[in-house]
């Protein structure tokens, strides 16, 4: 490592509290800021894509205060079958808590290590959709901080002001969401390979949910990378060494390997233990061995073991030796190669140093990176050698996992000071930061997940898609795992953060289109189709993740639409949060707690006191390719729904709209019933609730979508038959059809109840219709508009949401002062 660099780490925030990087607008950004795209262009003039996927943490844990995004300001979460907020997370003891703020400088939260966050956890927190169980699944392992509500934690802008300035400065995806209720290594499986099981469409295949079903199991099933290869397109995986033995000391592992976050070492065809660097440990460890032996001081059983190992050794070292290596086609050979891009060309790269920094007048010692960790990368990035297609893995401690101290932002500035150091090279790049689960950490938006298409009874999805291998059944699990066996759907798992760094993505913009860590792929089906001819598909994703999920091209903005960006840059004198000291601080504390009587009392959470302020504003929205309709009903046999979708000029490929619906009543004497729709263009769904299963004959169903979309229908089946039809159109307006199948007069009162105030008394008579027009142009395509009946309390329906007509519009305007709307 250069002295210059060097001296840079020492005084950024791994051991002088951020002052660099995690405390003010470091300079990449400010340059990645001032490279305006070439005039004309698209993100499809880009030539690199590049990819790092972090570590464990939540939206809501990192972003929930960020200005714009659907975070603590959500107005219209999901209720809980108590009927409480999500917000509002109940233990064992029965003690509510709600968010918290984790304070990065004055405690020692960042050296706490993680929350649980296997299969398991995952699938238990959210609980068949409830979403009631955080407290309990995401308990602490840790004794010490067994008692604490941590899973609700959350940080700043005070706390993280690096990702929140690097959110200001370009999109952040607000619906993004992890691709399975898992950890690590299947998440990975599906960012790298779209799949978890050995033969992706067969749901009897077994699904890789934990990760010692896939660390070094010589999985098989094909990954993207290898269809990169296939097709003559330029790719390469880099990170620092891999996590695969080569001699290093615990602390040398954490700061120099790659954390097993580079799946791609797991997969049988890219033949990770011909690496050279774990071929020379081996030897080495041959070598020693040897040596015990013929020092012979070693006698009897001490002895035979010896002896067995070295004959290990000797067959490995010629199964993987360079000979063997050699043998190989020069195809796996290849992928071998790019996979596992390592900095061997710097001769510092396996070592550690000492260094001295001071803090608090105090002169204090440790060890960091000798060489540079990004060494290959930043080399082909200035020689203009970076391929087309490049994915970059981080060490542990730069992986912002909760596991280790929160290092990561100086790898994410470095990254992009790389990028943005030659202008002409960052004017043709695409950098997506993405994370690969939520560790423990709460989000409180409910993942979306497909319903079983062979049980109609858990929801519906259109009819040619099936989607069982999205799918673990209890005796697959039972098969797994027979002590802790659960069925459930794969994903997808809870929301992680996502920014896309670009010069068609600057300017502070929020997409709130769905997206998985397959919208990567699909991104880059997308990309190189348009760029080569060539279509690279990854056939491993299932039907329904493919049309749920994004590939993420509404993301982008062409270079003529983007304005000259204004941003408010952090004063860096002003925050010295204390990584290194911090561990010697206190315990998180001022957890969060209410009584029933709190929450009865506020039913704006928002009002709340101690509820979290989010910052007030909104953003710049990136258009989205398709509007949901939903539509309620009553008759003699129950209340119907109908769900169709209408897509827009956005539309490049075929979509499923997810759709969650709650009941907020018995059903069937159960309560927190919940079920799960995919809607796709090609034909309206119906689903119908018998008025039998209706307890007391009151219904009362809150419907929930991406980017706000939210229906609630309630009454009474003795109400009036009467029927509503609202549907939004691209012209930023809402027709609403008033249907009076009864057999008298009656008064619909028709309300927005946020944006436009407008209120309407409309008398219809019986057995006829009344249509009207809603503008929302002025409110930028937002509504929210409750329909009632006159002399009928419990009759009340509510339509709220954006209508998206395909161009850019604002972030929710309700969000940006909740409480003060309401």
């Amino acid at each position: 490592m250069s002295t210059t660099r060097r001296d840079f780490i020492k005084t950024s925030s791994l051991f002088m509290g951020g002052m660099t990087v995690l405390n003010a607008m470091p300079s990449s950004i400010q340059r990645a800021l001032s490279i305006e795209a070439d005039p004309g262009t698209t993100f499809l003039d880009a030539e690199h894509i590049v990819f790092l996927m972090q570590e464990n943490r939540s939206f809501d844990h990192c972003y929930g205060t960020l200005s714009g995004v659907r975070g603590f300001n959500d107005p219209r979460v999901i209720r809980q079958p108590n009927q409480a907020p999500v917000w509002f997370q109940t233990d064992r003891d029965q003690t509510v808590y709600g968010p918290f703020r984790l304070d990065i400088e004055n405690t020692k939260i960042t050296w706490m290590g993680s929350l649980p966050h296997s299969w398991k956890d995952m699938v238990e927190a959210r609980n068949d959709g409830k979403m009631d169980q955080w407290l309990i699944a995401k308990k602490p392992g840790n004794k010490e901080y067994a008692h604490m509500p941590l899973t609700m934690g959350y940080f700043t802008r005070e706390d993280i002001p690096f990702y929140y300035a690097f959110a200001d400065a370009f999109t952040v995806c607000d619906q993004h969401f992890c691709s399975s209720l898992t950890g690590t290594s299947a998440n990975r499986s599906y960012f790298w390979a779209g799949a978890i099981r050995e033969n992706p469409r067969d749901p009897n295949s077994i699904a890789h949910v934990n990760n010692g079903q896939i660390n070094y199991k010589d999985v098989s099933w094909k990954t993207y990378p290898e269809r990169l290869e296939e097709n003559n397109i330029s790719w390469r995986v880099y990170q620092n060494e891999l996590s695969l033995p080569v001699g290093f000391t615990d602390m040398e592992e954490s700061w120099l390997a790659n954390f097993t976050d580079n799946n791609l070492e797991f997969y049988k065809q890219y033949n990770v233990r011909f690496h050279k660097a774990h071929i020379q440990f081996k030897a080495l460890e041959l070598k020693r061995l040897n040596q015990k032996i013929e020092e012979e001081t070693l006698t009897g059983e001490a002895l035979q073991k010896a002896q067995a190992e070295r004959l290990l050794l000797e067959e490995y070292l010629v199964q993987y030796g360079a000979e063997s290596f050699a043998k190989l086609s020069d195809f796996e050979q290849q992928i071998h190669h790019k996979a596992f891009a390592t900095n061997t060309a710097d001769p510092d790269y396996h070592q550690l140093e000492e260094i001295e920094y001071q803090e608090n007048g105090e002169t204090k010692k440790v060890e960091v990176p000798k060489g540079d960790i990004l060494y290959q990368f930043r080399k082909d990035v200035s020689e203009d050698k970076l391929p087309m297609v490049s994915w970059l893995v981080a060490p542990c401690n730069f992986s912002d996992h909760p596991g280790a101290p929160w290092f990561g932002a100086w790898y994410v500035s470095e990254v992009l000071d790389i990028l943005t150091k030659n202008p002409e090279v960052w004017k043709k790049t695409i950098f997506i930061l993405t994370y690969d689960e939520n560790d423990g950490y709460f989000d409180h938006v409910a993942p979306f997940v497909p319903p079983l298409s062979t049980d109609e009874k858990q929801g519906k999805i259109s009819s040619k898609i099936d989607t069982q291998d999205e799918w673990v059944t209890l005796a697959q699990d039972k098969a797994r795992d027979s002590k802790s066996a659960l069925s459930s759907p794969i994903g997808l798992g809870y929301r992680v953060p996502m920014v896309v760094a670009s010069p068609w993505t600057r300017g502070g913009w929020v997409n709130s289109e769905v997206c998985d860590l397959t919208s990567t792929l699909q991104f880059l089906e997308y990309f190189i189709e348009k760029k080569t001819g060539k279509k690279v598909i990854e056939e491993n994703i299932s039907l329904w993740r493919r049309g749920t999920c994004s590939n993420m091209t509404s993301v982008f903005q062409p270079a003529n639409e983007l304005k000259k960006v204004d941003l408010d840059f952090v004063d860096r004198n002003k925050y010295v949060a204390r990584i290194l000291n911090a561990r010697d601080k206190n315990l998180p504390h001022g957890f969060v707690s209410y009584t029933q009587q709190e929450l009865q009392q506020h039913p704006v959470w928002n009002e709340l006191q101690r509820f979290p302020k989010q910052e007030s504003g909104t953003k710049k929205a990136c258009g989205l390719p398709y509007n949901i309709n939903v539509n309620a009903s009553l008759d003699n046999q129950g209340v119907h729904m109908q769900m169709n979708i209408q897509s827009n000029k956005l539309k490049n490929k075929d979509y499923l709209a997810p759709i969650q619906v709650y009941a907020h009543q018995n059903i069937q004497g159960l309560t927190g019933k919940n079920w799960n729709f995919s809607v796709d263009e090609k034909e309206t769904l119906h689903y119908e609730w018998a008025s039998e299963h209706l307890d007391q004959g009151i219904y009362n169903f809150s419907v929930h979508s991406f980017n706000g979309f939210y229906r609630n229908f309630r009454g009474n089946v003795n109400d009036p038959q009467v029927g509503i039809d609202f549907t939004v159109k691209d012209d930023q307006t809402v027709t609403i059809v008033l249907k009076n199948k009864s057999n008298q007069a009656q008064y619909f009162y028709v309300q927005d109840v946020v944006y436009s105030k407008a209120n309407q008394k409309i008398k219809v008579q019986p057995q006829t219709t009344h249509t009207l027009t809603l503008e929302y142009a002025k409110y930028k395509g937002w509504y929210d508009v409750v329909i009632s009946l006159a002399d009928y309390t419990q009759f009340l329906y509510q339509y709220a949401g954006h209508i998206e007509n395909g161009t850019s519009s604002i972030t929710d305007p309700y969000m940006a002062s909740f409480s003060k709307w309401s």
